[in-house]
């Protein structure tokens, strides 16, 4: 006869997504890495001592973006943009481009393909217009535009230590690359994905979405506005995103305490990035640093910045772009500037070929199978593929044109 308490047990037991039990496997493969010594103690130590201030922006960052969708501040802003649009299908693309590109490049790329992506997709439904236009530019520009600010991307803030650029600063060298970056990608999606669907000429025009708590939805609206002021006045990323997302918990704890769970904390994505820095750095001490050194080079012409983008956006599809940096990071000459800054563009606007290239493509995926929107893959991978060339000539051309 089955024990009763031990199936009780087993069904209150928490189910795994697959995506757990990949960040749960990195992880035992870092620590593994270690006690093995193929990767020595001191070299560990140094890893996630650099990673803790990446983890603690990246933590209060998601709960930060979290909240915010729940106070509706994404529904009411999208469907808001589905009303200036007036139905028109050409300046709702315009304006579904631009939203992708605010949210990355002031909050980050994983907020654009986690929370975004959900909100464009109900905003299809609702306006009866096809869905994977609108998924594609989520995806696309959760990338392609993560060059502005170092909280636009991962890989830019682990690039700060070597870019030394204040917020400000990197702002302004990069604006121009950003702009080429996003230009294409527009062009991009209107030839491939949204141009065959507006023959549909138009759609009807929604009511304004009321939020259901208006004092929930104006906190949440400042404490984002506070945390892209704080960063552009040079405030740490980790505090800025710590104390724009504890105001806004703090406002939940008042007003919707039950929306203050524990899943709020992306703790998979935390374990996911650790587990990958600890295996990356022990591949990168076994060989391949000789092997992106001999596919980057060391010159920092443009041919050496072209050979750096190129090797990071190929890194990105074939394994994803976190170690893709940290491995070419590792061989770019502490002078080389604009070599580093091409690598940088290599590893956020090149990583959209693969479903895996980058956390928040596979995060983008994982959201369109779940509300049962299907991507082609095969067109999907070659329509990414010509824009990652596209995007990565203009926008490193332009790099180097703005130096």
């Amino acid at each position: 006869m089955p024990d009763k308490r031990l199936d009780g047990a087993t069904r209150r037991l928490p189910k795994l997504h697959v995506l757990d039990w990949v960040a749960l496997g990195l992880l035992l493969a870092g620590c593994l890495c270690v006690l093995l010594g193929a990767l020595p103690v001191a070299d560990a130590r140094a890893t996630v001592t650099r990673l803790v201030p990446l983890l603690l922006f990246l933590g209060s960052v998601i709960i930060l973006a979290e909240l915010t969708a729940v106070a509706e501040v994404f529904d009411v802003v999208a469907t808001r943009l589905s009303i200036l649009a007036r139905g028109r299908y050409v300046l709702l693309f315009l304006l579904c481009v631009a939203l992708a590109a605010v949210t990355t490049m002031g909050l980050n790329l994983d907020t654009t393909a986690v929370l975004l992506t959900p909100v464009l997709l109900a905003l299809a439904a609702k306006l009866g217009v096809a869905a994977l236009p609108l998924a594609m530019t989520t995806v696309w520009l959760a990338n392609t535009a993560s060059l502005l600010l170092p909280v636009s991307n991962l890989t830019n803030l682990l690039a700060a230590d070597r870019v030394a650029l204040a917020p400000a600063q990197f702002a302004a060298r990069m604006w121009a690359p950003q702009l080429a970056a996003i230009v294409v990608t527009a062009v991009f999606l209107w030839v491939f994905y949204w141009r065959g669907t507006e023959s549909r000429s138009g759609y009807e025009v929604p009511q304004r979405h009321q939020p259901r708590d208006g004092v929930l939805f104006r906190v949440a609206a400042v404490a984002c506005l506070l945390f892209v002021a704080g960063i552009l006045l040079g405030v740490p990323i980790g505090i800025a995103s710590s104390v724009a997302a504890g105001i806004l918990v703090i406002a939940f704890l008042f007003r919707r305490r039950s929306a203050l769970r524990p899943a709020l904390l992306p703790w998979r994505l935390l374990v996911f990035v650790i587990g990958l820095f600890l295996v990356v750095e022990t591949i990168n001490r076994h060989g391949l640093a000789d092997l992106v050194h001999a596919l980057m080079g060391s010159s920092d012409d443009a041919a050496g910045a072209a050979r750096a983008a190129g090797t990071g956006a190929v890194l990105s599809n074939l394994v994803n772009n976190l170690p893709a940096y940290v491995a070419g990071e590792s061989v770019v000459p502490l002078g080389n500037h604009d070599q580093l800054l091409a690598l940088l563009v290599g590893t956020n606007v090149g990583p959209i070929v693969t479903p895996w290239a980058s956390l928040a493509t596979l995060l983008w995926y994982e959201r369109c199978v779940a509300t049962g929107v299907r991507v082609p893959m095969k067109r999907f991978v070659w329509t990414s593929a010509g824009l990652a060339i596209t995007a990565l000539t203009a926008t490193v051309a332009t790099l180097l044109l703005v130096s």
